[in-house]
């Protein structure tokens, strides 16, 4: 083994343990964070095989009796088969209590995947499919699975695997508006270190897309239900082609002909072949597969309630279900003679034990002719191979020990990069910010319309409270729009993030950076077009600031709640409730010395108290300002309907009964008078601004934590 400079302009990466071709001119750059040194066998630029080996794979769950009318819901994002396969809790269940059952949704499952083949699990749904791509991709937890999980002999550890393997689910979240070749130019910045030149990266977008065949539609855009874009086959191998782009060793799929037609999956299992045969180890799930489809694969584990039936090539299906006395008919679909025996003999009274009990015997008789375990390639050499496209290690470093770097560049570019893609996305729908815009130019103008040039009446006191709770209240329910975008995003982020794509601390970020400057138009749009045209008092400036201020908490406050709730009308739901009771305890509604004293900690809990107090003491500071002079003491009493003269007259004998001079003009009520009696003296505006601000940063850091704990996409 020996250190190697690699210097080539080429981007030519075989997959796992196949052949690496390393060009000219390459420069991996010594310094700072992309640093690369690459390791890799110095006997033979052909690698010897990998193969991927799991051990008496168990995996069972719980079931409460009490609960057991409802079925459970999978919102965790994993295997898709698992909700089904959980709530059929009355086959194969094991009492554990009076109270609780034990599902085996994995039992005693045993086998191995080779590099240069494709290993397919098969099943009718809720037999286990998915549960046995994530015990193999290590997304179950490991105090729930029993069992091993070993690459070449040596186990894998979950920060070596996602290194080394790619998971690509059932359902395809890609970003609506970007290009196949955007997505996976992304995809590359993010998985192969920043000593690769964007020459080098662009090399290794265009061999992904030649491998795919997604040539025609590299430069269409993805699409969604509003947009029009790439078919589902193509978006199928977009999403095949985000897994492999760093090449990894090992490749797990969740039923990745799902939804399509036969055309479309026979095209997506041919690329999988071709990935494959280019040194990888493909491992799918698929519910049922056609002739053609059984033709491209290698190996088959066939599961029924988390039992093993069958194990071994399509080829030797024939000779194992005749030997089982149910001989497959000669022009009939093998899997799905296959898969209807084994729903046949899983409502018959002894299931499918027979079944399992036969391929047990059929395995060790056939176990002579099985792959050895020994090994020429160690892991180490292997992670080496795959490390060419992703990572750096050291030579004097335990790979399998974690000692390679858990991301591919570093803080800052992911920083970038995320920044980059969003700013793309978003602005390639601008009907979604002209919406906003307009709402804000709507409620602005609304606003205007009906404070149009408040004057210094008393009455104009109590409709300036109104103007600012309304404004500051508009600012938060208007940024509840983006939840959905949002709850999208996160979706996104949770399958990204669970293979170490980049750090939850730089989504973090680049999602702060990408909020700012839409906050900022908003926040000048409503302050210019309802500051002049109500005559408000005060600076400009500041109020800008406030206005600033709210939108930024507002936005970081459905950051969090998307976060926390699971679809957007649950957080619609939650939002108004929340900023209902935020609004009922600013200030107001109830003052706050009439608010009980039990409630008054929601009060310093209210997101509009602080822009709304900081609001009002840049209206009222002014000193010189009057809001109640003369005979306005008269107004909102029954003296308000006598004339003038006779309020004049009533002034003069208050002032021989008080002793004091009061006049028509005699001031009574100032700025200051208003901000005491509201008690809207005890804290600085520019705190209140400060306050605003510092929440809107609580939440976000709240959002992170959301983010960090919840994107482990695991099963317990």
């Amino acid at each position: 083994m020996e250190l190697v400079d690699v210097t080539t302009s080429s981007a030519t990466f075989g997959y796992g343990g196949g052949e690496i071709k390393l060009s000219e001119d390459m420069e991996l750059h010594n310094h700072d964070a992309c640093t690369t040194t690459v390791e890799r066998p110095t006997t033979t630029s052909v690698l010897p095989p990998s193969l991927l080996s799991f051990h008496n794979l168990t995996y069972s769950v719980k079931i409460n009796r009490k609960l057991k009318c409802f079925r459970p819901k999978n919102d965790t994002g994993l295997g898709a088969e698992a909700a089904e396969q959980v709530a059929d809790i009355a086959a194969g269940a094991r009492s554990t209590s009076s109270d609780s059952k034990l599902k085996f949704l994995l039992n005693d499952i045993s086998g191995e995947a080779k590099e240069g083949e494709m290993l397919a699990i098969l099943g009718g749904s809720g037999s286990g499919k998915s549960t046995l791509i994530d015990a193999l991709a290590n997304r179950i937890s490991k105090g729930s699975l029993k069992g091993s999980v070993t690459l070449n002999g040596e186990i894998l550890e979950s920060r070596l695997l996602k290194k080394l393997s790619a998971y690509v689910m059932q359902d395809d979240l890609l970003f609506p508006m970007l290009t196949v070749e955007e997505t996976l130019m992304y995809s590359a910045d993010f998985r192969l270190p920043c000593s690769h030149s964007t020459r080098e990266k662009n090399a290794r977008v265009q061999a992904v897309i030649d491998q795919l065949g997604l040539q025609n539609a590299a430069n269409t855009r993805i699409g969604d239900e509003s947009h029009r874009g790439v078919s589902g086959g193509e978006r199928r191998r977009v999403s095949i082609g985000i897994g492999i782009i760093h090449s990894p060793i090992i490749l797990f799929l969740d039923e990745p002909t799902s939804g399509l037609d036969s055309t479309s999956a026979f095209q997506v299992c041919k690329v999988l072949q071709s990935i494959a045969q280019s040194g990888s180890i493909v491992i799918m799930s698929v519910h049922q597969p056609s002739y053609r489809l059984l033709g491209l694969l290698s190996h088959l584990i066939i599961l029924s309630r988390g039992e093993a039936v069958y194990k071994g090539s399509p080829a030797s299906l024939l000779p194992f279900f005749s030997e089982f006395g149910h001989p497959i008919h000669k022009n009939e679909n093998k899997t799905e003679f296959v898969l209807d025996l084994v729903r046949e003999l899983e409502g018959s009274p002894g299931g499918v034990k027979n079944l399992v009990e036969f391929n047990r015997s059929w395995q060790k008789k056939m176990k002579s002719s099985a792959s050895s375990d020994t090994f020429s390639l160690s892991l180490r050499d292997a992670a080496s191979a795959c490390h060419l496209a992703s990572a750096a290690t050291s030579n004097n470093d335990d790979i399998s020990t974690g000692s390679m770097s858990t991301f591919a560049n570093p803080f800052w570019i992911e920083i970038i990069v995320l920044a980059k893609r969003s700013f793309k996305n978003s602005n390639r729908q601008p009907e979604v910010f002209g919406m906003r815009l307009g709402a804000i130019l709507l409620t602005g103008f609304t606003l205007a319309t009906i404070f149009w040039q408040l004057d210094d009446s008393p009455r104009s006191v109590q409709e300036r409270l109104g103007f600012y709770t309304f404004t500051m209240a508009a600012c938060f329910y208007l940024c509840a729009d983006v939840l959905p975008v949002y709850l999208q995003n996160r979706s996104i982020y949770i399958r990204e993030a669970a293979y170490n794509t980049y750090r939850c601390s730089s989504y973090v970020l680049s999602n702060m950076i990408v909020a700012l400057p839409s906050i900022t138009i908003l926040s000048i749009a409503l302050a210019a077009t309802t500051f002049w045209a109500v005559g408000l008092s005060g600076g400009f400036f500041f109020f800008l600031v406030t206005i600033f201020s709210s939108f930024w908490t507002a936005s970081s406050f459905i950051s969090f709640l998307s976060g926390v709730v699971p679809h957007a009308m649950v957080g619609y739901c939650v939002t108004f409730a929340i900023l209902g009771f935020y609004i009922l305890f600013c200030g107001f509604f109830i003052s706050r010395d009439r608010i009980p004293p039990y409630w008054i900690w929601f009060h310093f809990l209210s997101l509009f108290k602080y822009p709304l107090d900081g609001a009002l003491q840049n209206e009222f500071y002014n000193s010189s300002k009057c809001y109640l002079s003369g005979v306005q003491m008269f107004d909102g009493t029954p003296f308000a309907v006598f004339p003038t003269d006779k309020k004049v007259e009533f002034l003069s004998m208050l002032s021989d009964a008080s002793g004091m001079n009061l006049t028509a003009t005699t001031c009574f009520v100032k700025g200051a008078d208003i901000l005491r009696d509201h008690g809207l003296t005890d804290i600085n505006k520019w705190l209140c601004i400060l306050i605003t601000v510092a929440w809107g940063f609580l939440f976000r850091f709240l959002w992170y934590v959301c983010l960090l704990f919840g994107s482990k996409n695991k099963r317990s």
